[in-house]
């Protein structure tokens, strides 16, 4: 395998993973300020502003007008480091850089039995920025551009249905919007091929069905599924010295009048993603809620990438570079939560979730790293006058990883080394009903 095909795949392989993932890596997990303080175990409550994404049911259960919203800062620090014997090849930490999502949502009582709103979120707003020059020794001395950034937004109206005093069900219509850029270096194919940057945006649609049932006062539970969505990304892709191959008398294509740069293609299936959480309140006002979530990762497989540039399609299918196998595994969160509320207007919360990643060490890169998380929340709201503030803090403890060279040390497809990551998110919102 050239290492033009390893960079081509990094490079483009990230950007379809960054913007898939949701269960894992450098995305959110938890949207919503009180939901996130509470662990993220909202499914079987889900009755503020963010129940649009947790659970569409929770929707019925508005009974004023009602506006709120989000905003959360997403700060990571990750490093890696490469050695080999007693020789350094790299020893690199993430640049400072703040990574901003929120959310935005309203509810309006139709009748007494059904609600409409309409939310928009960022389910996506992250990525990786090195410094060059700390890969240096794995370019040929050159400093090149490592960087990725990665937003999505979501639209999503839908509505919620007060079937009986005990159940209720809602719907929300999800239409997604995905940006991505990344840069990095390309690789060699017989001389340095220099800066590689990917730009792509995408479409795609799905839909997100709940239920909720109130057994009692005291006790609710509830179920929430994101069906799988196809997502269609399109633009462009530009290697600095592609065109060189059709000039290099060893080259197979010398003579060939190759563009650095070519229209790229490529249509992704998000997956199935579920819910099911339990909503417990032992006293009036402490409240305890668990979730189990499950994301199908298994079902993402092969990815095939589509270039409109004829020497593009040739090179690439001759090294498989046009093909890529995640071999990712479906993976589950045990998620916790719990809120105390002081008399009528002072609330205390904290949470726990275990995320593990459905990537293996076959498909670890630096520019989208994926870990297990012990993730840890907390946060507290006050409410007066028909307004919650509502303040909210996550931190996510990454577990190292110390990835082996696949297949082989010296033909990796990956990028082995030891990895390390945590990520610290403080958010707020704010949620008016009149």
């Amino acid at each position: 395998m050239t290492t033009l095909k390893k960079g081509l795949l990094t490079g483009l392989c990230l950007v379809l993973i960054t913007v898939m993932v949701g269960a894992n890596g450098l995305n959110l997990n938890s949207l919503g300020s009180r939901a996130l303080a509470m662990g993220g175990a909202f499914v079987g409550l889900a009755d503020d502003f963010s129940a649009a994404f947790w659970n569409p049911a929770g929707m019925a259960q508005f009974t004023k007008k009602t506006f709120g919203i989000y905003g959360a800062d997403l700060i990571p620090s990750m490093t890696y480091n490469l050695s080999m014997g007693p020789l350094t090849l790299v020893n690199a930490e993430t640049e400072n850089k703040n990574y901003l999502a929120g959310m935005a949502a309203y509810y309006h009582p139709v009748n007494d039995f059904l609600v409409a709103g309409v939310s928009l979120y960022m389910p996506s707003g992250l990525g990786a920025n090195w410094t060059g020059s700390d890969f240096s020794l794995l370019t040929a001395g050159q400093a090149y551009k490592w960087e990725s950034k990665v937003g999505m937004v979501t639209v999503a109206p839908g509505f919620g249905i007060k079937v009986n005093d005990k159940l209720k069900i809602g719907a929300t219509l999800n239409i997604n919007y995905a940006v991505f850029d990344l840069f990095t270096h390309a690789g060699d194919e017989l001389f340095d091929m220099g800066q590689q940057s990917i730009n792509l945006t995408g479409w795609g649609f799905g839909a997100t069905i709940g239920a909720l049932y109130k057994a009692t006062d005291r006790f609710s539970v509830g179920a929430s599924l994101r069906l799988p969505t196809k997502v269609k990304f399109s633009g462009t892709t530009e290697i600095q010295n592609l065109s060189l191959l059709g000039q290099v008398p060893t080259s197979p294509l010398f003579g060939a009048q190759i563009s650095n740069t070519t229209d790229t293609e490529a249509t992704v299936t998000w997956p199935f993603w579920m819910g099911i959480g339990l909503a417990f309140k032992p006293l009036d006002n402490l409240t305890f809620t668990a979730d189990f979530h499950y994301t199908d990762w298994k079902s993402i497989d092969v990815i095939d990438l589509d270039f409109t540039d004829q020497y593009w399609r040739l090179i690439t299918a001759q090294n498989e570079s046009d093909k890529f196998s995640f071999l990712w595994q479906s993976v589950s969160q045990i998620r916790f939560g719990g809120e105390y509320v002081f008399g009528k207007n002072i609330a205390v919360r904290a949470g726990y979730y275990w995320d593990p990643s459905p990537a293996p060490d076959k498909t670890m890169n630096v520019l989208l790293p994926s870990f297990d998380f012990n993730v840890f929340t907390f946060g507290f709201g006050y409410t007066t006058a028909g307004l919650t503030i509502d303040v909210g803090f996550e931190c996510l403890m990454g577990k190292d990883r110390d990835v082996d060279p696949y297949p082989t040390l010296l033909d990796a497809e990956n990028m082995f080394g030891l990895y390390t990551m945590k990520i610290f998110v403080p958010t707020i919102s704010l949620n008016y009903g009149w």
